[in-house]
């Protein structure tokens, strides 16, 4: 009897072993895909933004002085 809780609770935490590999590999897949979204960066601040729209708004919040990059003209904020 006392054997067979030894296997179960051997097996119990090999699974949980595995599971918290699992979980890590999937943050760091997730943070790799994130980062990969921010496509747009401020030519002044080097902030990372992902899309047009976010980088016009902030463009013209933080930097009012500067003249809009040519590729923020036709986008509507």
């Amino acid at each position: 009897m006392a054997h067979r809780l030894q296997k179960i609770q051997s097996h119990q935490k090999k699974k949980a072993k595995k599971q918290t590999g699992q979980k890590k590999k999937q943050g760091h897949d997730k943070k790799t895909v994130a980062k990969a979204t921010l496509i747009y960066t401020c030519t002044v601040c080097r902030t990372q933004m992902p899309d047009p729209k976010t980088f016009k708004q902030l463009f013209e919040s933080m930097h009012p002085k500067t003249l809009l990059p040519p590729e923020l003209a036709d986008v509507q904020a």
